[in-house]
């Protein structure tokens, strides 16, 4: 299967890149082909211009703001997101990703009259989050897992009917010790090489 994987941290050297490498190491030893996408390392803009939103609802894939990006996203069979649930969600610059690259003929069509959004996604069968969080599982529960509910829940409609799901998050981040993280690793990539 071919993985895109979206990995969003500013630090290259952050607990985040090592849970990134786990993933893909799991997913190479199930033999998926990955296809690694860096959001912080390329650049990427996340701040939605005017002009841009103006003309979201009628864009058309030949005018996509990042025709490299839909390429990718067109291509991929799998999606597995790393980041770090910052304030109980996707880091801001994860978020913009989804605002600017997931658009209408690419992601989604809108219909001209009445009824739902028609997903264009159904390529995709896989789709994973794999995360850290600094608050506790519980509090995390009681409030909602907004970043693991737009991607699992929101971004999940788009996709094929049978994809599956995975979620993944070493929570207590702030308090977490060598073992705890050790620990998360290589469940990380044991759980991924049995994709």
């Amino acid at each position: 299967m071919r993985i895109l994987v979206v990995f969003c941290h500013p630090v290259p050297e952050s607990f985040c890149a090592a849970v990134r490498d786990a993933a893909i190491s799991g997913l190479e030893k199930a033999g998926h082909e990955i296809d690694l996408l860096d959001l912080y390392a390329e650049g990427f803009d996340p701040v939605m211009p005017a002009d841009e939103r103006r003309r979201y609802n009628e864009m058309k894939l030949a005018d996509h703001p990042f025709p490299d990006h839909a390429r990718r996203l067109k291509a991929a069979e799998g999606l597995i997101f790393v980041y770090p649930t910052w304030w109980y969600g996707l880091p801001a610059m994860l978020k913009g990703w989804l605002d600017r690259v997931w658009t209408g003929d690419l992601t989604f069509e809108i219909p001209d009259g009445p009824g739902s959004i028609r997903p264009l996604m159904t390529h995709v069968n896989l789709l994973g989050v794999i995360t850290t969080c600094g608050a506790p599982r519980w509090w995390s529960y009681v409030v909602g897992h907004p970043g693991k509910r737009t991607i699992l829940r929101g971004m999940r409609a788009l996709c094929g009917k049978r994809c599956r799901r995975v979620f993944m998050a070493h929570y207590m981040m702030d308090k977490s010790t060598p073992q705890t993280r050790a620990t998360y690793l290589a469940a990380v990539e044991k759980r991924l090489s049995k994709l």
